[in-house]
């Protein structure tokens, strides 16, 4: 017999990678959004992103990214960005939950800036693995007003050298990555198994 219970909760993060997403501001500078809504398709990556956000309007205007993913030690730096928003003036309803202005993330999250290869925006050196992306195309579907899906191809992956096997394959046991799960920060538990695909 069933022992669940029909609940609404307020959000549905139930579990998915961090991503501090790079995009370039108009005058030319390197602006940093978390994010917690992406998944892979081979070699794209779908990102969900707040219509009202500058990382949405840069991508609009200029399409390079990077999709930087920070470990689960990073959490502390990541959540320092999470009420800070780089439009000035603060929109109405990011004020309403406690957004402020922040022209230089990398300063407030303690974060390194480094250069990208194939694309403007720079990449974040703490995070062990950087992908640079172009976006390909930006859907605002009416059914998730607020909200809209970003589909980006990724050009090049930068990962920590002592993450990387057979020269382009990434070890699983070393990558931990910060995992936003019901508005909480968790890592990974220790290896349970693996698929019959793996090649590590």
């Amino acid at each position: 017999m069933s022992s669940h219970v029909t609940i609404q909760p307020k959000i549905l993060y139930y579990g998915a990678p961090v991503v501090l997403l790079t995009t370039e501001n108009p005058d030319g500078t390197t602006n940093i959004s978390p994010i917690s809504s992406s998944w892979a398709l081979g070699e794209y990556i779908i990102l969900g992103l707040g219509t009202g956000s500058q990382g949405l309007e840069n991508l609009r205007e200029r399409p390079g990214c990077v999709i930087n993913l920070p470990d689960a030690g990073m959490w502390r730096q990541v959540e320092a960005l999470a009420s800070l928003t780089g439009k000035d003036p603060v929109p109405p309803n990011k004020q309403a939950i406690g957004f402020r202005y922040e022209k230089d993330k990398f300063a407030a999250g303690a974060l390194t800036r480094l250069a990208s290869e194939t694309v403007r925006p720079e990449r974040i050196a703490e995070c062990p693995l950087q992908l640079e992306a172009e976006v390909r195309q930006i859907r605002t579907p009416e059914y998730a007003e607020g909200f809209a899906i970003v589909e980006t191809h990724v050009r090049r992956v930068h990962a920590e050298e002592h993450m990387v096997v057979r020269e382009r394959y990434v070890n699983p046991q070393a990558w931990n990555p910060l995992i936003y799960n019901f508005r909480h920060y968790f890592g990974l538990s220790e290896e349970l198994g693996k698929t019959y695909r793996s090649e590590t």
